[in-house]
């Protein structure tokens, strides 16, 4: 049964085969035809575009473009690489020092598409609602801003400025090594932190030692291990030993033993790789008519037992009524139940001491400590607009608390490693047995199921598995990491956000709840669909530095000033002529005598897309259009005081968003009883004594 079977989207611009239209059409929308009677309208050309267009009051149009519609610079030329570089990561991608390059494929606009599509449906529950079709305005920009929080926070409290990493991942205080070559290839693969990591870690320590290669990492306590926090020395000194032990280490020995030990390292695969691999073919992944990949998320249907109630919604927004048990723990769960709180859904977060959410844990700023769960800005970032109940699920009187709860919801998401919730007997099959409409969202590396279901793997593991970390980077050079800020983890959760307002929809149609399975890996191998393409046509893609094949000429040249650099594309040749009249035929020289946002007006004004290469600075205290867009919500912290949350990147025409701060560690606990699980004040004193609330 599809979501949006009898719904009909019509096209303007350039979006016939953009990712959200093809995430339309995997809920079985029609795509194409005339605004006329549309359900769904989507453009690359904004309101301004639109204007002379008789859009129906009750279709949801939906709009992405480089800078937003409406602005000082929404009439702005961009393209990927002009909106990476204004977004702020572009600069972030590349070896220190040297020339920033993009990463593979359109890799902002594919994640624009994504926070359009979970807009896009939540607009259309909210259209289930109140009758309405609304505007829904995406700028790539703001979008690529984003998912650079890491940046946006050191820049806020420490004023420092991430920069480029090469083949590492910069988290705050710490950048740690991922790519490390192979004797006939590379592999990622990240030392992580806690509880998280500590088997992983331990694991190849132990392989070390049996290899006889130096090892100074051979008695760490890998519990109380923390990358934010490890002196640099120390760090260095480690990852000269890693570097020594994987040159010996073969492609195959990562995929086969190292998979055995459970090391959290994987090859970095080509895209020829990706289409023979045996996890996606048992996944289905590509029985599709052209072997190309359709689906964006799996799902499991629900049996329909009647339409639940529709709750009416305290808060404002699209998803206002909507309720969300939340059992997410990393990344993914956190932005997915993120974006359907500050869409006004009411969220409860359960979470634990004992384990609590990674973002509570990495000290990244100077005003955060390894001694507090509730002064990581990381964590407000990423958890707004939810309260936060503390339980010890292995208690069994804290079922006492959890299923009223379930009973409450709408929608359960998690993100643990496949077959946890099962053990905790609060797996789909167990759940609709208490809540038979249920709708549920599970988020991991590989999915529910096929050969690599369990395996264990990070942000990194999906870009490295789908080709794309080994396609960004220079021709003659060796792979970066995409972008140096997570990926996959902030783009799942939008699959994820847009998936679930579907379902909901469906459900007050038809009485039928669901499962949805998303894949980091499987949404990365979206992304990376036309070299995935070209593969299957015999070719062997490869890096391909700042050049695109469908854009005529661009690159990233230098401006004057230190690390300052100006992106420039040409989509024809009468634009590229209309460049050198202006620059002569050496690019170069012309713009690094000249200031990169100067050089950016210049060019705009003569109709050439460009933009400076942007970092924190530049993003948060002089872009207008960001400053217009409201792209960061000033919220009032509990220990942190106030300062600039990352918004959800999307603006509605009817639905005001109205987020609130992310809480402390079990601060709603006793609400939360008392008031959604309606318990008495006995019973809650009764639960907390017995350590329930931990």
């Amino acid at each position: 049964m599809s979501f949006l079977e009898g719904h009909r989207v019509a096209v303007i611009g350039d979006m016939q085969e953009r990712p959200l239209a093809r995430y339309l059409a995997s809920l079985g929308a029609e795509i194409g035809g005339p605004v006329e009677g549309a359900s769904f309208v989507i453009d690359d050309v904004g309101l301004e575009g639109t204007a002379d267009l008789a859009i129906p009051d009750t279709a949801i149009h939906v709009s992405v473009t480089p800078f937003g519609s409406g602005g000082p610079r929404s009439h702005w030329r961009g393209g990927e690489l002009v909106s990476s570089a204004m977004g702020g990561a572009l600069r972030l991608t590349g070896v220190p020092g040297e020339k920033p390059v993009k990463e593979a494929g359109d890799a902002c606009t594919f994640h624009a598409d994504m926070v359009a599509a979970a807009g896009a449906m939540a607009a259309h529950f909210a259209r289930g609602t109140h009758g309405m079709g609304q505007h829904v305005d995406v700028s790539i920009q703001q979008v690529a801003m984003s998912r650079n929080v890491n940046g946006v926070l050191v820049w806020q409290f420490d004023r420092r400025k991430l920069d480029r990493a090469g083949g590492c991942i910069a988290y705050g205080r710490a950048k740690v090594q991922v790519i490390w070559k192979l004797a006939d290839g590379y592999c990622f693969h990240a030392l992580m932190t806690g509880r998280l990591g500590a088997p992983a870690n331990k694991a190849l320590s132990d392989w070390m030692d049996e290899t006889g290669v130096e090892n100074p990492m051979r008695d760490v306590d890998w519990l109380a291990y923390n990358r934010s926090t490890l002196p640099e020395e120390t760090r260095d000194r480690w990852q000269a030993a890693m570097a020594r032990f994987f040159a010996q280490r073969t492609k195959h020995d990562i995929a086969t033993e190292g998979r055995r030990r459970g090391i959290n390292a994987c090859v970095v695969n080509e895209p020829a790789d990706v289409l023979q691999n045996e996890h996606l073919k048992a996944r289905h992944f590509f029985d599709t008519p052209d072997g190309l990949p359709e689906r964006f998320a799996a799902v499991r249907d629900g049996a329909a037992k009647g339409a639940p109630a529709v709750h009416q919604g305290k808060r404002s927004g699209p998803l206002s009524g909507v309720r969300v048990l939340d059992f997410a723990w990393a990344l993914v769960g956190s932005i997915t139940t993120k974006t359907l709180g500050d869409l006004g859904a009411e969220v409860v977060k359960i979470e634990s001491r004992s384990r609590p959410d990674l973002a509570r844990l990495d000290v990244q700023v100077s005003a955060s400590s390894a001694d507090s769960l509730d002064d990581k800005p990381w964590f407000a970032n990423l958890n707004t607009s939810k309260r936060s109940l503390t339980l010890d699920l292995k208690k069994p009187a804290s079922r006492e608390v959890l299923d009223p709860l379930i009973d409450w919801a709408d929608v359960v998401v998690e993100n643990f490693s496949p077959g946890t919730m099962a053990k905790l007997g609060l797996d789909y099959d167990s759940l609709v047995k208490r809540n038979p409409g249920l709708v549920m969202v599970s988020g991991s590396v590989f999915g529910q199921t096929g050969p690599l279901a369990n395996e264990w793997g990070v942000d990194g593991t999906g870009g490295a598995l789908s080709g794309r970390t080994y396609l960004t980077g220079y021709p003659d050079g060796e792979p970066v990491i995409p972008g140096a800020v997570p990926y996959g983890d902030v783009i799942v959760p939008f699959v994820m956000a847009g998936h679930v307002a579907a379902a909901l929809q469906r459900r007050r149609e038809t009485g039928a709840g669901c499962h949805i399975d998303a894949s980091m890996y499987e949404i990365c191998v979206q992304q990376m669909r036309e070299f995935l393409k070209a593969a299957k046509a015999g070719e062997r893609p490869r890096r391909l530095g700042n050049a695109d094949p469908a854009v005529y000429f661009q690159d990233v040249f230098p401006a004057a000033g230190e690390d300052r650099w100006v992106a420039i594309s040409c989509f024809s040749e009468a634009e590229h002529q209309r460049l050198l009249s202006i620059t002569g035929p050496d690019i170069a020289t012309w713009t690094s005598a000249r200031d990169d946002h100067a050089i950016a007006e210049e060019l705009q004004a003569a109709g050439i897309a460009a933009g400076a290469l942007q970092d924190c600075e530049d993003l948060l205290d002089h872009d207008p259009q960001i400053a217009g867009r409201a792209a960061m919500w000033d919220l009032e912290h509990a220990v942190l005081g106030t300062f600039g949350h990352i918004a959800t990147p999307m603006a509605f025409s009817r639905d005001t968003l109205a987020p609130f701060r992310a809480p402390s560690i079990g601060e709603h606990a006793h609400e939360v009883a008392r008031e959604i699980a309606r318990l008495s004040p006995a019973d809650i004193a009764r639960l907390e004594s017995d350590g329930v609330f931990k």
